[in-house]
């Protein structure tokens, strides 16, 4: 196979001839993202810068002022603002740079579009519409006929089951009367029996009897 070269210059003697081909400029798109990377390392560079100043900072408010270690923080702290300065100024090129570069036709490249694959987010809206629309009337409707089908079987309760019942609650009701009204008789019968006049005629009758008994007796005898 033959490769096709262009030369540049014509060769002098002794000279080599320069080919084109050899080596490519970049293009003003890489030369754009190019600096985009410097201008993100740059920020990762100076955060780091700031969050030891910070450190430091730190260090040199817990520190006494006579300790011996305060001289050699101070002077590490005027480093890192000498270099944090130094990565602002880089920053503000870096800056100019990108700007000058996006500025070149065919720099700045659009990321491509997605395309979507299905149906459009105006099918996704219409369904919503329709689903808050129409169906959810219907759900609502629905819930309400079913519930009060159930309401109804509920109280469609047996007429003669519930004469029934009605008539075992009177007739517990009553049961309930009578035995209070035992329980008091008893209550009273056994207070009478205990307490006051009650006792001694209950006493006095109950001699009675036996005085007679006692009086009979000697009669009987031959």
């Amino acid at each position: 196979m033959i490769q096709k070269t262009k030369i540049l210059t014509t060769p002098g003697p002794g000279t080599a001839p320069a080919i084109a081909g050899a080596r490519t400029a970049p293009s003003a798109s890489a030369i754009y993202e190019g600096f985009k990377a410097q201008r993100n390392e740059l920020n990762g560079q100076l955060e780091g810068l700031q969050n030891t100043r910070q450190g430091i900072n730190n260090e040199l408010e817990d520190m006494p002022s006579s300790a011996p270690q305060r001289p050699g923080l101070e002077a590490r702290l005027k480093d890192v603002d000498t270099r944090i300065s130094a990565v602002d100024q880089m920053l503000a090129g870096n800056a100019a740079q990108i700007a000058q570069a996006a500025a070149v036709p065919g720099a700045v490249v659009e990321p491509p579009r997605t395309i979507i694959q299905g149906p459009p987010e105006d099918a996704y809206v219409l369904g919503g519409l329709f689903m808050v629309i129409v169906l959810l009337p219907l759900s609502i409707a629905l819930a309400r006929r079913i519930w009060r089908r159930s309401a109804a079987t509920v109280t469609s309760f047996p007429r003669e089951l519930a004469d029934r019942l009605s008539r075992m609650e009177q007739a517990v009701e009553a049961t309930a009367v009578e035995v209070e009204r035992i329980g008091e008789g008893q209550r009273f019968l056994t207070r009478l029996f205990t307490e006051g006049e009650g006792a001694r005629a209950i006493g006095s009758g109950a001699a009675q009897p036996l005085e007679r008994k006692q009086t009979k007796s000697p009669e009987r005898l031959p």
